[in-house]
């Protein structure tokens, strides 16, 4: 196979549990106001995965979705990638699960697990094979749910989270090239700071007192979380746009990790990007960690935010602690609507 010269993203979907849990939902569960969340966070409402609902499920629906968007035939995908940190189970994997499920039976598939930057690392693999000849058509999956792993009695982040997976197709290019640059980084030094411990194989299942319940929760600690974010979501951007060869003012749009409004409004400020550019879903969607950039960029997508050409960053950080940008070019259209790609 000849070396293409660019990757090419032909496709979006998104997969979303059905119940919705809004901020006067929370009030009856913990001491907390729909003012307080919204003030601190953005965020009004999210989407909780109810008890039949799986991680895998929620992968599936999104793949679907964005191989309708692509009009592409599943089984011409030969590589999927799902980036998650809340898989069924710890095998099989939650991508072997998805290639069964869509019949992509020519298709590798293999996990990625660097929390909410997931996607952002997943998209950089597969854009890596693809650059290589190794792949032609990928199938990129960010999903989590997270609501199975929250203390219910802790205001502090029992009310960021949702649960969600959005997806991308992307595809080899002899002509065109939507990801300009990539730029992934970690710190492992900081890796406490957002953590849920105990339930890998640091909790043996037998011989020992299983830790309690609130030992296994999500635990994160709040204000090293923001000032990180605060940091790396512009330092990100502009390391990739170095890296494409344009300025944070070439940029269409800014689609950010959703984890909180006040993040993505200070990043934006920083970066000199008007509030007009920033593509946000947080109000409704809330946390989906590895899920929410796609989810951001498929909503905007749908509501006629985003039209092509345009010119993207996607900026993730999260768990690890990792952090991570692409810069991408999005000219896909839906293939299901009148005129196709």
């Amino acid at each position: 196979m000849n070396k293409p010269v660019g990757v090419k993203i032909i496709g979006v979907g998104a997969g979303l549990p059905l119940a919705v849990v809004t901020n006067a939902d929370l009030e009856k569960l913990v001491e907390t106001s729909d003012e307080w969340i919204t003030t601190r966070t953005g965020i009004r409402e999210r989407r909780i995965a109810r008890e039949h609902e799986t991680t895998s499920g929620l992968a599936i629906e999104a793949a679907q979705d964005a191989i309708g968007f692509a009009g592409a035939d599943p089984k011409s995908i030969d590589l999927i990638i799902v980036a998650t940190s809340t898989p069924d189970n710890l095998y099989p994997s939650t991508a072997c699960l998805v290639q069964a499920a869509i019949g992509a039976t020519a298709a590798a598939a293999f996990d990625l697990e660097a929390a909410c930057t997931g996607i952002i690392y997943a998209l950089a693999v597969a854009q890596q094979f693809i650059n290589s000849g190794t792949f032609r058509t990928a199938l990129i999956v960010g999903v989590d749910i997270h609501s199975r792993f929250l203390n219910w009695e802790d205001r502090n982040t029992c009310i960021l989270f949702g649960d969600g997976a959005g997806a991308f197709i992307l595809q080899a290019s002899e002509k065109e090239n939507d990801i300009l640059a990539t730029y992934l980084r970690a710190d492992g030094t900081r890796g406490h700071l957002l953590k849920i411990p105990n339930t890998g194989t640091a909790y043996p299942h037998a011989g020992t007192t299983p830790p309690k319940n609130a030992d296994r929760f999500l635990q994160m600690v709040g204000r090293p979380i923001y000032e990180f974010a605060q940091q790396v979501i512009p330092e990100a951007v502009q390391e990739a746009c170095a890296r494409a060869g344009i300025g944070v003012g070439d940029l269409d749009f800014l689609v950010p990790h959703q984890a909180n409004r006040r993040i993505i409004n200070a990043a934006a400020e920083r970066l000199g990007m008007g509030r007009e550019k920033i593509v946000s879903n947080v109000d409704e969607i809330g946390n989906t960690s590895a899920a929410s950039i796609p989810l951001a960029l498929w909503q905007a997508i749908v509501r006629k935010q985003v039209v092509p050409p345009a010119t993207c960053a996607l900026v993730g950080f999260g768990g690890g602690l990792t952090w991570g940008s692409a810069i991408i070019r999005w000219t896909a259209h839906d293939a299901r609507l009148s005129g196709g790609k």
